[in-house]
């Protein structure tokens, strides 16, 4: 379903909302976080963190990860540079070495500070919405969290902006993203609700948690014919995909209902 609406989103379809409660949320497409305190060792502001041996999983993690990808192309996943690049990106080097036999299961798993790394299902869905009608050069990701997402953007797309407003987490992605030498990713600590301005126009723009409605400032760092996916919603959420027609003209399309972190505005140091 597809409308267009002029210069300010509504907070949400009403259809979306009354009385579904959280029908619909699958282990596919919930990015709720998972309680540290059953996954790893108690501490809510524990940062992720890694070791010899969770980058050492072996023909085990090729293992993994190959029946990740075939996951993936049941789920209906069917882009293959996402596919590619979801293979390409070790998953388990971005979780907790206490996480790292979980890295390649269906579901989002904690980081520290309340955040998550998303579920994979989410990650290939959202890069997937943004290259179905072309494939965008310059995307902005808001919510860097551990940097697993914009590592495997930097495997389809040339140049990945990406902001994070938690100190912690942001210096945690930048390390990783170093160590992998992913010269494509362009870190920014910030607040993401406001974008990146100093950067703009984007091709496409990927959110990674969920506000009670768009920011107009991100739409507003469109490129026309640029593409944004995000979650949109608080208790009842749904992936929206929003395009820009054009100055002041956007084109919203609701996609599955999905569970994300809440979007949040200034910074955490």
């Amino acid at each position: 379903m597809t409308r267009p609406f002029a210069l300010h989103l509504p907070t949400r379809d009403p259809r979306a909302g009354t009385g579904r409660g959280l029908q619909g949320i699958t282990a596919k497409n919930s990015n709720t976080r998972i309680s540290a305190s059953r996954l790893a060792p108690a501490g809510p502001a524990a940062v992720a963190t890694r070791s010899p041996s969770s980058d050492n999983l072996g023909l085990n993690s090729e293992r993994l990860r190959a029946a990740m990808i075939e996951r993936l192309r049941s789920q209906g996943i069917t882009d293959e540079r996402v596919l590619g690049a979801m293979q390409a990106i070790a998953r388990h080097a971005f979780v907790d070495e206490a996480l790292a036999s979980r890295a390649y299961d269906d579901a989002a798993l904690p980081i520290g500070h309340g955040q998550t790394i998303s579920q994979p299902w989410v990650v290939a869905r959202m890069i997937s919405a943004v290259c179905e009608q072309s494939l965008p050069t310059r995307i902005l990701e808001v919510g860097t969290g551990c940097g697993y997402q914009a590592a495997v953007m930097a495997q389809v797309f040339s140049q990945v902006y990406s902001i994070e407003r938690i100190r912690a987490l942001y210096d945690m992605a930048k390390d990783r993203l170093r160590e992998l030498r992913l010269t494509r990713v362009r870190l920014s600590f910030g607040d993401g609700m406001l974008g990146l301005p100093t950067a703009t126009p984007f091709d496409a723009i990927v959110v990674a948690a969920a506000g009670v409605q768009i920011p107009q400032a991100l739409l507003n760092q469109l490129a026309i014919g640029g593409v944004l996916i995000a979650p949109e919603g608080l208790g009842a959420q749904r992936l929206i995909r929003v395009q820009r027609t054009g100055p002041a003209k956007w084109v919203r399309e609701e996609l599955e209902t999905v569970r994300f972190v809440p979007l949040k505005s200034g910074v955490q140091s």
